[in-house]
C-alpha cells in the first residue's frame, strides 16, 4: 500500500523540539524529521553510513574540519561516512534527515533519540 507524507504538515504539528520523528522507511534507511533551536552538538562520526540533513525551513551551518557550511531553507548536505561533523543551529530550523538504520543514537544525537 502507498502512503502519502508531507513533511510540512509532519514537522509543523511536532510540538517539542530535539525529538526526532520517524515518517518513513526507505529500504534499510530510516527517515526522520525534528525541530531544533540553538543547539550544537558534540563532534561525532557515522563510520558505516552517510547521513543527509534536508532544511525544511529555517537555516543552520554544518561544522566539519574542513569549516563552516550554511545550508539554507530547501537545501541539503549529505555527510559522508566518516566525516567528522556537528550540526551548528541557531534559530528555530525544521529538518528531514535520511540515514542508515541504526545510525543516529542517544550518543550522537544529544541523548534525544529513541528508537
Amino acid at each position: 500500500m502507498l502512503n502519502k507524507v508531507n513533511l510540512k504538515d509532519e514537522v509543523d504539528g511536532m510540538e517539542e523540539l530535539y525529538r526526532y520523528k520517524k515518517v518513513g522507511l526507505l529500504n534499510q534507511h530510516v527517515l526522520s524529521v525534528v525541530r531544533v533551536e540553538n543547539r550544537t552538538l558534540d563532534f561525532h562520526v557515522h563510520e558505516a553510513s552517510d547521513e543527509l540533513f534536508y532544511v525544511i525551513e529555517g537555516t543552520f551551518q554544518f561544522e566539519t574540519e574542513d569549516g563552516l557550511l550554511r545550508v539554507n531553507e530547501g537545501e541539503f548536505v549529505i555527510v559522508p561516512k566518516g566525516t567528522r561533523h556537528r550540526p551548528v543551529v541557531d534559530t528555530l530550523t525544521k529538518f528531514l534527515m535520511i540515514e542508515l538504520a541504526g545510525t543516529l543514537n542517544k550518543e550522537n544525537s544529544g541523548d534525544l533519540y529513541e528508537e
